[in-house]
């Protein structure tokens, strides 16, 4: 089992990042093959300053680390291992326009503006396929707003073995973590936390001081009814339901089990107590960040070290690839 996957190296990791991804993959290198990667080649899609670029991908690397990710695993960023780049050229050979017109993140990043959107941001689905492909990945652990990306991968392994008569590509499947919770905004329970959110009050970075977290818990929105007995009682209350979900995800516990522990107890007692219970669990992380974060050539280091890695596993598969459609010669 290959598990392969990556993130974008732009902005701040939150809390939920760390609860619906990294935490999963800290617990995955101890049952499967594991690459993470740091999807700085992605990141060109979008308008972001080189020295951002340079220091957001040191920066992500240092969280993961710092959250968990060891040699366990293959750690490393996209740009270092070039057969990424080159897998996703020929595989642009395979892929079709239809496919990737009906992606539908394609339409929501381009908005209106699709003629002025770059050629990276209609492509980068390819890119994708390439990122899990070039190491014939079994599995990708995938959330719902990617699944759709994870089957053009599958489509395109699957014409290009038919095109070329080959059986290069195996079928990644997804990788949907069941005790991975999907974490809303602070300020709004029915909108995913993001680092792209304006407020900063809406998500926990995971470089927050203890102060910063409990503020932000204890400003965060909910409403005036007390807890119930039952985790379907919060259904209708979404910011509500996003604070219990937090709770017990933190503490690695069923949400209903929560509920019951403060049901008839409103939310004057239950933020404390979970502004209380995040700083014990984040405050080694960001303790190990900071520190991590004092040595950024070491960090380097350990991506280089990845990408010696992940280029040894990637090398076969490529030039597989390249002697598939001729040129290899």
């Amino acid at each position: 089992m290959r598990v392969v996957s990556g993130i974008q190296t732009t902005g701040n990791l939150h809390l939920g990042n760390y609860l619906g991804a990294i935490r999963q993959w800290v617990g995955m290198q101890d049952q499967s093959e594991c690459l993470f990667f740091l999807a700085d080649l992605h990141a060109l899609t979008g308008n972001v300053s080189p020295q951002e670029l340079a220091n957001s991908t040191i920066e992500m690397a240092a969280t993961l680390m710092a959250s968990g990710i060891d040699d366990r695993a293959i750690l490393f960023n996209q740009a270092r291992v070039p057969a990424h780049a080159e897998l996703c050229w020929i595989l642009q050979g395979t892929a079709r326009m239809g496919w990737l017109n009906r992606m539908t993140q394609w339409k929501d990043k381009a908005g209106k503006n699709r003629e002025g959107a770059s050629v990276g941001l209609f492509t980068y689905p390819v890119l994708q396929a390439a990122d899990v492909l070039v190491y014939k990945a079994t599995h990708v652990p995938v959330g719902e707003d990617q699944k759709q990306h994870l089957e053009l991968a599958r489509d395109i392994a699957t014409k290009f073995n038919t095109d070329f008569g080959v059986d290069l590509f195996p079928l990644p499947e997804p990788l949907i973590s069941k005790a991975a919770p999907r974490i809303m905004s602070l300020r709004d329970g029915s909108a995913k936390m993001s680092k792209s959110e304006p407020s900063d009050m809406s998500r926990i970075n995971l470089i927050d001081d203890d102060d910063t977290i409990a503020t932000k818990i204890r400003k965060s929105k909910s409403d005036a009814d007390l807890l119930p007995d039952s985790f379907d009682g919060l259904a209708e209350r979404p910011e509500a339901k996003n604070l219990v979900t937090i709770y017990a995800a933190l503490a690695e516990r069923d949400p209903q089990s929560v509920v019951e522990e403060f049901a008839g107890r409103g939310f004057g007692a239950f933020k404390p107590a979970l502004a209380d219970l995040a700083v014990s669990v984040l405050a080694p992380v960001r303790d190990r960040l900071t520190r991590l974060l004092d040595d950024r050539a070491a960090v380097g280091a350990q991506l280089a070290k990845g990408a010696a890695r992940a280029n040894a596993l990637a090398a076969p598969t490529l030039k597989a690839a390249q002697e598939a459609v001729g040129l290899q010669v």
